[in-house]
């Protein structure tokens, strides 16, 4: 099977990458990636000889460019991740967010349509973010059920090409499927996000930012299960459905911060005075800021029998090791730690 990863150079893609080149010595994976300041090509060094992975580079936002690379690997079937994805990134700048996650969507869809035809067979998984929901309060959890209140133009921007995908289904009968899952952690993710912007800053000996007292919830996944996931979806998901993914998994950014800094100070030491703890350093929240997330997955694990699979102390501990030693956008963080 011919298939395509849009963003398969970013955090998610790339680990995605790996994972379908695994799973199956029959697939042929195409990498489309504009390789903005998010993606790293030394994230897919590891397979860049195996015969069955291809690099082609690609702004989606430029339908030209993307009719021309279908018409040249006939993906048979499209998982979709290329995004702007950075909250803050999308409050100074919002227009890029609308050009890549809408625009870049719509020409997504509609040139995998004039490539299969409206009823094919063919599969054109939309990956998003449970961020779509806007917030929750102490209780409950986000389900496919629930109404969309985007607060931030990230999360507006993923929303409508929510809307998008799901209307390509609807009207002309696409093979569309829909997922939105709850915040990533893993391997590979870019130093702009939560988690390894607190390894980073912990390492270099620079104060940790925590958003205003600390006290915003998040639902984290570990992104392995999310590759997991977004496979047996791709394979057996029922077309024009969504499914949310999350790993039952929620911390308060202040507990998952201290959480690392305890990890730091077992897998380093050699910290400041006080461990890395003593670093971390309350800043201005951020606007708009969604007070808690949490994705309840029944559906995926009743209809799928997906469930998470790695412990969230395990895969911490796996990650914050991973940027310690073989990091390829840091470098040896623990050699910096020692300099």
């Amino acid at each position: 099977m011919r298939v395509a990863v849009t963003g398969g150079s970013g955090f998610i893609g790339s680990n995605l990458v790996r994972h379908l080149l695994a799973g199956s010595s029959d697939v042929e994976v195409f990498n489309l990636d504009s390789l903005t300041y998010a993606a790293d090509p030394r994230n897919l060094a590891d397979v860049e000889d195996d015969p069955r992975y291809h690099f082609v580079k690609l702004d989606i936002t430029d339908r030209e460019a993307v009719r021309r690379a279908f018409a040249e690997i006939r993906p048979e079937g499209i998982y979709h991740l290329a995004a702007e994805s950075h909250v803050d990134n999308s409050i100074r700048g919002p227009e890029q967010f609308v050009l890549t996650n809408v625009v870049g969507t719509f020409n997504l869809l509609e040139e995998a349509r004039q490539l299969w035809g409206n009823d094919a067979g063919e599969r054109f998984l939309h990956v998003s973010t449970d961020e779509v929901y806007g917030s929750l309060g102490e209780t409950g959890a986000f389900s496919e059920t629930m109404a969309y209140q985007p607060n931030s133009p990230y999360s507006a921007s993923k929303a409508a090409s929510d809307h998008l995908a799901r209307a390509w289904h609807h009207t002309y009968g696409m093979n569309v499927v829909t997922t939105n899952c709850s915040n990533n952690y893993g391997p590979r993710q870019h130093r702009e996000k939560l988690i390894p912007t607190v390894i980073s800053s912990a390492i270099a000996g620079r104060p940790i930012p925590v958003y205003g007292a600390g006290a915003n919830v998040r639902d984290w996944l570990y992104v392995g299960d999310h590759c997991d996931a977004l496979t047996s979806i791709f394979e057996r998901g029922r077309a024009g459905e969504t499914y949310l993914i999350g790993g039952r998994n929620e911390w308060r950014n202040l507990e998952l911060v201290r959480e690392i800094c305890r990890i730091l100070d077992e897998e380093v030491g050699a910290g400041p005075d006080g461990g890395y703890g003593s670093l971390i350093t309350f800043v201005t929240d951020r606007l708009g800021h969604d007070a808690r997330y949490a994705i309840d997955p029944t559906k995926l694990e009743r209809e799928l029998g997906w469930s998470a699979a790695h412990s969230f102390s395990d895969g911490l501990r796996e990650t914050v090791r991973w940027y310690l030693a073989d990091a390829p956008s840091t470098g040896s963080l623990a050699a910096e730690a020692r300099a």
